[in-house]
C-alpha cells in the first residue's frame, strides 16, 4: 500500500493511499469500453436506426456523438466528486493537493490533457471499425508515454494531475451524501455560532470534511485539534467549544449560512 502525506491549507499533513495501478488501468479501460459502446450504438441509431445521412449532418453527429465523448471525463468528475464511472466502480477519486475537492479550473487542467490520452476523441467523426482499431493502436501507444510518467513522479501522477496540482487517491466507501461538505440543517429555528466561516474559502471547507473523516476513521483527533486551534487563529474566534465538535459546528453554519444565499 502505497501512502502519500499531503499538507493542507492548515499546514496539517493529511495522509491518503495512492490509487493502486491495477485499479486505474482497469477504470481506463472501464471508461473507454463505455465510450466505444456509446459511439457504436449511437452511429447505428443515428445512421442506421433513423435513416440519417453522415454527409449532410455532420454537425448532428458532432453534438451528439462527439462533443459527449469528448466532455465525459470532465463532467463525470465535475458531477461524481472527482470520479467517473470507472473511477466510481473502482473506488478511486482525485482529490487536489491541499486534501479538499479540486476546483473547476483543476478539473479543466485534467481534462484538457486528455487530448494526448484519448485522440479518438477529437472530433471523431466518421466511423468504421478500421479505424477504430487504429485510433485504440494510438491511444495505447500514447499510453505507454502515461504510465512512465506515472511511475517517475513521486505521488503517482499523470501528466494532467501535475499540471493541475491533483492526485488520484484510494476512496474506501462509496460516496454518498456524507463524502461532500453538504450537511443538511433540518432545524427551522437553527442558530448560527460562527458566521465568520464564510470568510474561508471552499478548499477550507473541504479540507475541514477531509480532516473530520480521517479523525472519525482512525479514531485519532489531534488533527482536529490542531486544525481547530490554526481556524481560530484565523478567524479570531473565540469559543470554548474544540476538536471534532467545533469543526461539525463550523461545517454546519456553512450550510445554513450558503443555504440562505
Amino acid at each position: 500500500m502505497s501512502l502519500i502525506q499531503i499538507e493542507t491549507v492548515f499546514n496539517i499533513d493529511l495522509e491518503f493511499e495512492v490509487a493502486p495501478f491495477h485499479k486505474r488501468l482497469l477504470a481506463y479501460l472501464i471508461d473507454y469500453a463505455l465510450l466505444i459502446a456509446y459511439i457504436f450504438s449511437m452511429k447505428y441509431l443515428l445512421y442506421n436506426g433513423l435513416g440519417i445521412s453522415l454527409q449532410e449532418n455532420m454537425g448532428l453527429d458532432i453534438l451528439l456523438i462527439s462533443l459527449p465523448m469528448l466532455l465525459y471525463s470532465l463532467l463525470t468528475e465535475l458531477w461524481m466528486n472527482g470520479q467517473t464511472i470507472g473511477k466510481k466502480l473502482m473506488a478511486i477519486r482525485v482529490i487536489s493537493l491541499d486534501g479538499g475537492e479540486p476546483t473547476m479550473g483543476q478539473y479543466l487542467l485534467r481534462w484538457i490533457t486528455k487530448f494526448f490520452e484519448w485522440p479518438f476523441l477529437f472530433g471523431y467523426v466518421f466511423f468504421s471499425a478500421e479505424s477504430l482499431i487504429v485510433y485504440t493502436m494510438m491511444t495505447g501507444m500514447l499510453g505507454l508515454g502515461v504510465i512512465i510518467i506515472i511511475a517517475v513522479s513521486r505521488k503517482s501522477q499523470r501528466l494532467g494531475d501535475i499540471a493541475a496540482g491533483t492526485v488520484l487517491v484510494n476512496a474506501k466507501t462509496d460516496l454518498s451524501v456524507n463524502d461532500t461538505v453538504f450537511m443538511e440543517v433540518t432545524n427551522q429555528n437553527y442558530v448560527v455560532s460562527f458566521p465568520e466561516v464564510m470568510r474561508l474559502t471552499d478548499n477550507d471547507i473541504n479540507t475541514i470534511k477531509t480532516v473530520l473523516t480521517q479523525a472519525n476513521k482512525r479514531n485519532n483527533y489531534d488533527i482536529a485539534v490542531r486544525v481547530e486551534y490554526k481556524i481560530k487563529d484565523v478567524l479570531q474566534i473565540r469559543t470554548n467549544m474544540g476538536g471534532v465538535d467545533f469543526l461539525t459546528k463550523l461545517l454546519e453554519d456553512y450550510n445554513y449560512l450558503a443555504t440562505k444565499e
